[in-house]
């Protein structure tokens, strides 16, 4: 980074930032599209330069952190076969033989809520399906459910807070799971269980078996999109239908519409805030000299609501607004766990309009944001009817 010293854009730690970001990322979006600070460094709001970036990894790379990031910070041709090794495991084939399990996990939490008394959606529903759809997908214990809860939590904190010595103290925690969950299943052999997590144990990359750091780093950049990303657009859903209740009733006479419905409703609200690249060269964005070795944040929640792309960005328009759609990503680091994400908030939101007669706001209480680099909701009152 240049020693030249700046004069910052904005500020994205501002309490009024933080505390509703999507109008303030509107707002910068129009005023000032490609910003410097000192937090998110380079921040792009536009859909076009976002797709720039997603297009030219040549120029824009991955390789963010400096620590292994399989294979989210890696850049062909060190990504392409860890990334081949990934897809089969979001196959159709993988999604159908998963979608039972799926469906009982969430069909049991809709018919633990409470019928017509307030409720927190975040804490009683949308992270108790995140924690236990991941870990049973993977193939991890129940045990696992209250230490990953602490540990998102924890791990969010210290993000936020730019903690670099609790980060380091979260990862190691998180690499303590890890190696007991392998080290169980080395020990059991044969007899282990044939889940997610043996069968990639077991896969060969560049002809030889993943390392323990390998799979750690990939386990672990799973988890934490899993568990922050499918909690946070539960909330969202959820918060939308509520203010929506004709779209709702829509919905449940019309379950087809619901894929649909969902992305657009997450292309409003991002459940996603953002990523990360560094350029390799110098270049400039949206007339701005950008020089070599720069990090730029590649902000999702600005880029799904940009007017030249969408029109209005909070009109509701599945079809039309589909292919411009950024909520899984694109390029060559397009999110490889859609396949997934969009057959669990499917499946959830089918077993919650058949069981759910009403939603809506609880009377006391205010929803709480979720504060960056969250989307969502940190607190949701609710309250339902069941039919």
């Amino acid at each position: 980074m240049s020693d030249a010293p700046r004069k910052p854009d904005w500020n994205p730690r501002n309490e009024a930032v933080l505390k509703n970001q999507i109008p303030a990322y509107d707002a910068m979006r129009a005023q000032c599209p490609v910003a410097w600070s000192d937090f998110q460094h380079w921040t792009l709001f536009r859909h076009d330069d976002v797709m720039r970036v997603l297009k030219d990894h040549q120029t824009f790379s991955s390789a963010v952190s400096s620590h292994l990031s399989v294979p989210n910070g890696m850049d062909p041709p060190e990504h392409t076969p860890y990334r081949q090794v990934i897809e089969p495991y979001f196959s159709q084939q993988a999604m159908s033989e998963f979608e039972p399990t799926c469906r009982n996990i969430a069909r049991n939490l809709v018919n633990s809520l409470p019928d017509g008394q307030p409720f927190d959606v975040v804490e009683k529903f949308s992270r108790a399906f995140a924690l236990q759809i991941q870990c049973a997908f993977m193939g991890w214990p129940d045990s696992l459910h209250e230490p990953l809860r602490e540990w998102v939590l924890k791990n969010h904190r210290a993000t936020l807070a730019r903690d670099r010595q609790a980060m380091a103290e979260v990862a190691r925690e998180f690499d303590g799971y890890i190696h007991d969950l392998l080290e169980t299943r080395r020990q059991a052999g044969a007899k282990a269980p044939r889940d997610v997590t043996t069968s990639l144990m077991e896969e060969i990359v560049n002809g030889h078996a993943m390392t323990d750091e390998e799979l750690t780093s990939l386990l672990r950049n799973w988890t934490v999109g899993e568990l922050s990303t499918i909690s946070s657009s539960v909330s969202i859903l959820l918060s939308y239908l509520a203010e929506h209740p004709d779209l709702k009733q829509s919905l449940a006479n019309d379950t087809v519409a619901l894929p649909d419905a969902i992305d657009e409703i997450l292309r409003m609200d991002a459940p996603l805030m953002s990523n990360r690249r560094i350029t390799t060269r110098d270049v400039e964005v949206g007339g701005r000299s950008i020089p070599a070795g720069e990090k730029i944040t590649i902000l999702w929640a600005s880029a799904n609501r940009d007017e030249k792309v969408f029109g209005d960005p909070d009109a509701f328009c599945p079809q039309r607004n589909r292919d411009q759609n950024l909520l899984y990503g694109a390029g060559i680091h397009v999110c490889p766990g859609a396949p997934l994400a969009r057959m669990e908030l499917r499946v959830l939101m089918e077993e919650f309009l058949f069981a759910v007669d009403t939603l809506e706001p609880a009377p006391e209480g205010q929803p709480e944001r979720a504060i960056f680099p969250t989307g969502g909701f940190s607190y949701l009152p609710t309250i339902i009817g069941k039919r």
